[in-house]
């Protein structure tokens, strides 16, 4: 058996007999975060408890790391019967997420979507880690004013189709949908306590078209040759047509193309969402159920199978967990998609530089 208790480390500190957890670790979530509870009968453990907001900390659930960073908020509170602690805070990766972006010059050329990640962590003391090579260099990326370094770090990495979430260690993750599995998947009537599937169309177009409208459409080649590019969904069997408006120039026709596909594949892998509730954190290996890995589940009375008989799992990407700890005992939370429906969102960091024509105005 593994050794699931909760203790929180903060310096020379390690708080555990925590009554209650809520733990989210998700790969469109930014950054991981949690909250803790403790409740007292009387006056005593939790009242020792010591913790201050703004304390850097380490959550661990057993031996593993599943959130680092800093204290956000702790609510104790009292009445006639008990005496209650409530701690709750987010990972290192909060600082990218609200604080303004840094960098001399507010200007960073030549550089990769991680470069950039990494420029703009340091002075929030933030590791990046990126697994993805042969990443397109991008000319320039100016820091707007206000921009928080997030917006530019999501932006830029949704150009290089990279994901864009945080490890236990508080570290800034770089990648694409994963391809490793789970050591043990979900079935129905084995670990299985819940569970509801979404199916979705409305959100999902028989074609996608899309239309280039430049600023001097017939001065660019690629407006001439190919002003229209369409994207299929066969498995919508009426006539749904969807327009979207790419982003003008040479550069941004390649772009608009590439979105007409992803909107397709995006919205197929989101038509098709499986909520369910498990009784354990980990896999038969002991390894804790963590985003952006592959799972394989069986889910027969609702029609989650690979085959008509309900025999074959469907292999579908974590998105989310949540880890639960209450007075019904430990179960995690699990949200899942097709890895299609995790495919960044194409985006032209430059417009402008495709369609500047001609000479700049005299003053």
């Amino acid at each position: 058996m593994v050794d699931d208790g909760i203790l929180l480390s903060i310096g020379d500190y390690m708080l555990s007999g925590w009554t209650s957890l809520r733990c989210t670790r998700g790969i469109e979530r930014f950054p991981s975060d949690f909250e803790l509870g403790m409740t007292e009968l009387f006056p005593g453990q939790a009242n020792d408890v010591v913790v201050q907001e703004g304390d850097p900390f380490i959550l661990t659930i057993g031996l593993d790391p599943v959130v680092t960073g800093y204290i956000d908020r702790v609510v104790p509170s009292i009445n006639a019967n008990m005496h209650e602690i409530r701690v709750t805070g987010r990972g290192k990766c909060q600082d990218l997420l609200d604080c303004a972006a840094q960098w001399p010059n507010g200007q960073i050329s030549n550089c990769t979507a991680a470069d950039i990640a990494a420029k703009l962590a340091v002075p929030y003391d933030i590791t990046v880690n990126c697994d993805v090579t042969g990443l397109p260099i991008i000319p320039q990326q100016n820091i707007m004013l206000g921009e928080t370094a997030y917006e530019i770090i999501e932006r830029s990495s949704r150009f290089s189709a990279l994901l864009v979430y945080e490890d236990p260690d508080g570290s800034l993750r770089l990648t694409r949908a994963g391809t490793e599995v789970m050591a043990s998947g979900v079935q129905e009537g084995v670990n299985m306590e819940s569970a509801a599937v979404t199916r979705s169309m409305d959100q999902r177009y028989s074609e996608i078209m899309a239309v280039m409208i430049g600023t001097n459409n017939l001065q660019d080649l690629n407006a001439v040759d190919a002003p229209v590019f369409t994207a299929t969904d066969p498995n919508v069997k009426r006539h749904r047509r969807r327009v979207v408006i790419a982003e003008a120039g040479q550069l941004g026709w390649d772009v608009g193309k590439q979105r007409a596909l992803w909107e397709v594949a995006r919205r197929r892998g989101r038509s098709e969402v499986v909520t369910l509730t498990v009784d354990n954190w980990r896999d038969v290996d002991g390894n804790l159920w963590e985003p952006n890995k592959l799972i394989d589940v069986l889910i027969p009375s609702l029609k989650v199978a690979g085959d008509q008989a309900g025999t074959v799992p469907v292999r579908y990407l974590i998105a989310e967990v949540t880890y639960h700890l209450g007075l019904e005992g430990t179960h995690a939370e699990l949200t899942l998609m097709a890895p299609e429906a995790f495919t960044p969102q194409p985006v032209l960091i430059q417009p402008q530089y495709a369609d500047v024509i001609g000479t700049v105005p005299q003053q």
